[in-house]
Formats: C-alpha cells, structure tokens, sequence
C-alpha cells in the first residue's frame, strides 16, 4: 500500500515524492483492477440515451409552456446536458463508454461529440497530450485554469461574459478557424496559427466543408427534428445554451479539475476530485466527472466505476476529502 497523498490544497512542490506515477497493484488487488476497468455497454447507451432524453424532455417543457423563465431554465438544463456531451466524447476518447471500438469511435462521436461541434478524432491527439503533461508547462489544457487564483471581481467579469454569450461568441469563431485550417484544434483557449503559404482558395473551402459538415448534418437533424413537431423556434434554445452557458460550466468544470494546484508531475497532487450534489451533477459535473483524480490515476476505469474507485482509494490510500465546487470557487477568487 502507498502511502498518503499530501491534501491536495497544501501540497507544495517541495513535498512531493519523485515518482510520477504511484504502481496501480500498491493501490488496488488485482480483483479490484477487474472490477474498475469492467466496461458496459448498457451503461454508455443509458448515458447517451438519457442524455438525449433530458434535452427532449426540455424541448418538451418549453414547447408546453413558452415563455422567459421557461426558456432560461431550459437553457440552463440543455446547457448541461451539453457538457455531458462533451464529457460522453471525453469517455469514448479512452475506449471506456462502450465495450467496442467501432462503438466509442462512431457512435460517441455522431451522437455526442459532432452536434456540439467537436470532433473525436482530433480530440483523441489532443486528450492525450494532457493525459500525459498534466501539471507541467506543456499540458496543453494549461490555458484553461492558468492565472487563477484572481479576485473576486476579475472572476466575476469572466463570468458575465460567459453569460452574455462572448466567451461562447469567441469559441465560435475559433472552432470556424480550426475547420478552415487557420488555427490548430485544440479545446484550450489558446491560439496557435498554422501556416498558409501555397493554400488555395478552393482548398480552403474543401477543408472548410469537409471539417464542418457533420457538425451541420447533426444540427440540421436536430432542427429538423423540432420542427417537424411544429416547434422549429425550439432550436435557439440549443443555441442559447450553447452560446451563454456551456461556457460557464466548462470554466467551473475545468477550474474544479486543475486550477490552482501545484505543477506536478504528481497526479494525486495536480488533479482534483471535488464533491457534487445533485445541482453540480446537473450542470457543471455529469456523468461522475468530477472524480477527475481518480480519472488521472486510471484513464481505463468507465464513469460508472468512478465513485467505487473513489471510495476504495479513501479507504485504501489515505486520499484526503474532496472539496465542493462552492470551495474551489472560493479559492479560484481568494487573490487580494
């Protein structure tokens, strides 16, 4: 058995050990190895489905009863649902959601990565740059929690303009950039531009399509889906939520997994788990991705044996309590 992991929010550079990685057979039996990296299919179609699900049964509600409150809420929920997407990808991207590669490859990425406009392939690359710099200056997810801790006032300002749709305005045109070939693709807030030199205008336009158009097709299914049902207008709800909330919950999301922890090599020191009751499950933390530490210790382990992996490692490891978001928060503004 290892021993304990300094807690997380007093760990200095000092104090940590020289290893990088902690050997999985001193944390787990081999039983227990068994049982975390167990993957379901039923459970990545429950994940999927119900995801879908909650967006419809949104949809439903605002259609039933239109109006301002019904609409914000609507967003509020969809937006979720939307980083559910988004972290579904995340899941397929480690071969975890479901048994087959053919179904964590395809399915995950028509179903829930290309209506966000994401796109898995590239992710994939991208992902596991960070999975193997997490906590040094090459991560390339650094741009996502770097400068933090602020004040209260600077975090209040990035909030408002998640939530006027700027941040979400800014991601719209970087994702267009990315799919002409202008800007490298990335999920961090970085930009890196990419040579142009010899590029022809017809080539740019060939790109252009050809990296937009499954992001189009599955929007227009979904447009199309809503206004088959007579209720077309529906969609700008996605697009609200898509625009003024998903950036705030992402920022929250990324803030929670590795803002201000040391830079470490260390993964039970640069990684956080943070506490999620039902409203963080709801928006910033769904599908168990708030046990983002024990993600780092074991990429193999499906979403649904997180909180298993969780409890084992508090009873076996000495991992300290994991703080909530409202904490992470508190910290992420405590600068004077």
């Amino acid at each position: 058995m290892s021993r304990p992991a300094p807690p997380i929010e007093s760990a200095t550079p000092t104090t940590l050990p020289p290893a990088t990685r902690r050997r999985l057979k001193d944390l787990f039996t081999p039983e227990q190895l068994a049982v975390l990296t167990t993957r379901s299919n039923a459970w990545g179609a429950w994940a999927v489905a119900s995801t879908w699900g909650v967006i419809a049964g949104a949809f439903a509600v605002l259609a039933m009863w239109p109006g301002v409150t019904t609409f914000i809420l609507a967003a509020l929920v969809i937006g979720g649902r939307q980083l559910c997407l988004a972290i579904l990808q995340h899941e397929g991207s480690h071969g975890t959601l479901f048994k087959a590669r053919w179904a964590n490859d395809m399915l995950t990425d028509w179903l829930c990565a290309r209506p966000i406009w994401q796109n898995l392939p590239k992710y994939k690359v991208h992902h596991l740059g960070h999975h193997t710099r997490t906590g040094t200056p090459d991560d390339p997810d650094l741009s996502l929690h770097a400068g933090y801790p602020v004040t209260r006032a600077s975090l209040a300002r990035k909030v408002l303009r998640d939530a006027s749709g700027l941040t979400g305005l800014k991601l719209l045109y970087g994702l267009f950039m990315m799919d002409a070939g202008v800007f490298k693709w990335t999920v961090a807030n970085h930009i890196e531009r990419l040579p142009q030199t010899g590029r022809t205008w017809g080539e740019r336009v060939t790109t252009t399509a050809r990296n937009m158009g499954p992001m189009l097709i599955t929007n227009a299914a979904l447009w199309g889906l809503l206004a088959a049902t007579g209720h077309a207008w529906l969609y700008w709800a996605w697009v609200v939520a898509y625009l003024n909330v998903l950036p705030l919950f992402v920022r929250i999301r990324s803030l929670a997994e590795h803002g201000c922890l040391p830079r470490s090599a260390d993964m039970f020191v640069n990684t956080r788990t943070t506490r999620a009751g039902w409203l963080a499950r709801m928006t910033v933390a769904p599908v168990h991705v708030n046990f983002h530490m024990e993600h780092h210790v074991m990429a193999s382990v499906p979403f649904h044996r997180l909180p298993l992996m969780h409890k084992w490692l508090r009873e076996q490891a000495g991992v300290p309590q994991a703080p909530s978001y409202l904490d992470v928060l508190r910290l992420a503004s405590s600068r004077a």
